[in-house]
């Protein structure tokens, strides 16, 4: 099992910029793909993107596709969502997750550990 703790959230216009970091402890991170979801209030848990254990590959939502940039310092022990260009719909709590050997699947059901959550409030 591995821990891991997301930070960076926050309250922004419509427009701005904001990363989030999530810290992960416990088992070798970079045996994890990892990815981050958000859940907006009264929706389901979707994906947002995700980075493979070597930091190569990585996937998203068309919905962030060319504003959102996912990145890992295995170094570091930490995954970042770099989100720009924000949007009023963008305001959800975002979770980051963590899946053993996996590959970078959009797939919640793939994501054994979880975060506690980070609010992204984006204002019109």
């Amino acid at each position: 099992q591995v821990q891991l703790v997301e930070s960076g959230g926050g309250l922004v216009q419509a427009g701005g910029s904001l990363r989030l970091s999530c810290a992960a402890s416990g088992r070798t991170f970079s045996n994890y793909a990892m990815a981050w979801f958000r859940q907006a209030q009264g929706e389901e848990r979707e994906f947002v993107a995700a980075v493979s254990r070597n930091g190569v590959n990585t996937y998203y939502a068309n919905s962030v596709k060319g504003r959102f940039t996912i990145s890992r310092d295995n170094a570091k022990n930490t995954v970042y969502l770099q989100m720009n260009s924000l949007k009023p719909e963008d305001t959800a709590v975002y979770y980051c997750a963590a899946d053993f050997g996996g590959n970078g699947a959009s797939d919640r059901q793939k994501y054994e550990d979880w975060g506690q959550g980070t609010q992204v409030t984006v204002s019109s």
